[in-house]
C-alpha cells in the first residue's frame, strides 16, 4: 500500500497535468481566437480596398463622361447701333462721333453643372486698335442652363488722335462704311460633386460692318471659342 505522502505526491501531479492541460486548452482558444480576428480584418480590409477601387473606377468613368467639362457657347443674338452720323472736317482733321454697340451676348452653358462666371469684359476694336471697352457682370448660369447678358460698347474716335489708323477711320466714314471687330472675355468656372473645378474662359470675335451715316449694321460674323 502507498504512504500518506506517496498519495500526496501523486496527487499533485494529477493537479498539476490537470492545470497543464487546461492552460494548453487555453491558448489553443486564445490562439484560434487570434486567427478568426486576423482573418476578419483581412475580410474588411479587402472589402474597404475592392470598394475603394469601385469608387474611383466610377470617378474616373464619371469624370471621362458624364461630368467632362465641356466649353459654354456663346452667341451674340441681338446687335443694335445707335448715336448721331459722324461729321468729318477737312483740312483740320476733325472728327463728330457718336457710335454705340449694344450687344446681347447668349452664353449656353452645356454642363451637368453651374458655370459661375467672373467679371468679364468686351473690346471695340478699328483694325485692330482698341477704341472702346466695357465691363460685364458676374453671374451663375445654372447647369444646362443659359443667360443673356448684355454689352454696350461706345467707340471712342479720341483714341485714335495720335495713331495712323486715323487716316483709314476718315477713308472708312467718308467711303460709306466702317468696319470694326468686337472681342469678349467671360473666365469662369464648373463645380462638380462640390469639390472637382474646372477654369473656363469663354471667347467671342464678331465683326460688323455700319453703314454710314444711316448708321445701321450691314453684316456681321462671330466666332465663339473656349478655353478649358
Amino acid at each position: 500500500m502507498m504512504s500518506e505522502s506517496a498519495q500526496k505526491q501523486e496527487t499533485m501531479k494529477e493537479s498539476q497535468k490537470k492545470l497543464q492541460g487546461h492552460d494548453q486548452e487555453q491558448v489553443v482558444v486564445i490562439s484560434q481566437k487570434k486567427l478568426k480576428r486576423r482573418r476578419v480584418c483581412k475580410m474588411v480590409t479587402g472589402a474597404l480596398l475592392l470598394l475603394l477601387i469601385v469608387l474611383l473606377i466610377v470617378a474616373i468613368i464619371l469624370a471621362l463622361t458624364l461630368f467632362k467639362s465641356k466649353e459654354p457657347k456663346t452667341t451674340i443674338v441681338s446687335a443694335t447701333l445707335e448715336g448721331i452720323s459722324p461729321r468729318v472736317t477737312l483740312p483740320a482733321v476733325d472728327i463728330e462721333l457718336n457710335m454705340t454697340f449694344d450687344l446681347q451676348i447668349l452664353v449656353e452653358n452645356k454642363n451637368r453643372a453651374s458655370f459661375k462666371h467672373e467679371m468679364g469684359n468686351s473690346v471695340l476694336l478699328f483694325k485692330g486698335e482698341q477704341v472702346g471697352e466695357t465691363d460685364i457682370k458676374p453671374g451663375l448660369i445654372p447647369s444646362r442652363g443659359s443667360e443673356t447678358l448684355s454689352c454696350r460698347l461706345t467707340l471712342e474716335a479720341d483714341n485714335l488722335a495720335s495713331s495712323s489708323n486715323m487716316g483709314g477711320l476718315v477713308g472708312d466714314l467718308m467711303g460709306g462704311e466702317l468696319s470694326v471687330d468686337t472681342v469678349t472675355r467671360i473666365p469662369g468656372r464648373v463645380t462638380f460633386l462640390g469639390f472637382i473645378k474646372k477654369h473656363i474662359i469663354a471667347k467671342s470675335n464678331c465683326q460688323f460692318n455700319v453703314s454710314i451715316p444711316a448708321l445701321k449694321i450691314t453684316s456681321q460674323v462671330c466666332k465663339t471659342k473656349a478655353t478649358l
